[in-house]
């Protein structure tokens, strides 16, 4: 099997499980956050659902230079908001892996913050490291703050506390 249909198999697979997080975020709470040192909740819940921009572009691009990154981040504002923007991300993302060969996929992606070369590694490890766990990380902490606002968790790999009666 060749890498790119790995690893759109496992972004397919576990964007379910990250859709079902997402569609319990309380966007009315978007302000909310556990901790001072906290992502809000809003921001945290729009950044999960644009992650898989980064994938598409780690396909499509040689390199993202951070100094270009947009000054203000972009919060959903409604769950139909939030999951409209995931799920067209999502579909981009598995669309740009499906042209992607083995070959290409071992080829060098760069991250960079002007001059300062921060990572250059192969775009399949980048895509594992900076996709897929990157996505992994975040959504855990989701998860985290649902149980704080007493929102069942959805299971990801089995039942949670939420799903046992």
């Amino acid at each position: 099997m060749a890498l790119n249909q790995i690893l759109i198999a496992e972004l397919k697979h576990e964007s379910a499980n990250t859709r079902k997080m997402l569609e319990r975020v309380p966007t009315e709470k978007n302000d909310w956050k556990p901790h001072e040192k906290s992502m809000k909740i809003g921001r945290l819940a729009s950044h999960i659902a644009e992650i898989p921009t980064w994938i598409t572009m780690m396909v499509t691009s040689n390199e993202l230079d951070l100094v270009n990154m947009p000054a203000k981040p972009f919060v959903a504002e409604s769950s139909e908001e939030l999951l409209s923007v995931f799920d067209q991300k999502l579909e981009e993302a598995v669309t740009a892996l499906g042209g992607a060969t083995d070959e290409y996929l071992q080829t060098n992606w760069i991250l960079r913050r002007g001059e300062h070369v921060i990572y250059d590694m192969p775009r399949a490890a980048f895509l594992r490291s900076l996709g897929y766990s990157h996505l992994y990380h975040h959504r855990g902490q989701l998860s985290v703050y649902l149980r704080l606002l007493d929102i069942p968790v959805p299971g990801m790999y089995g039942p949670t506390a939420d799903d046992v009666k």
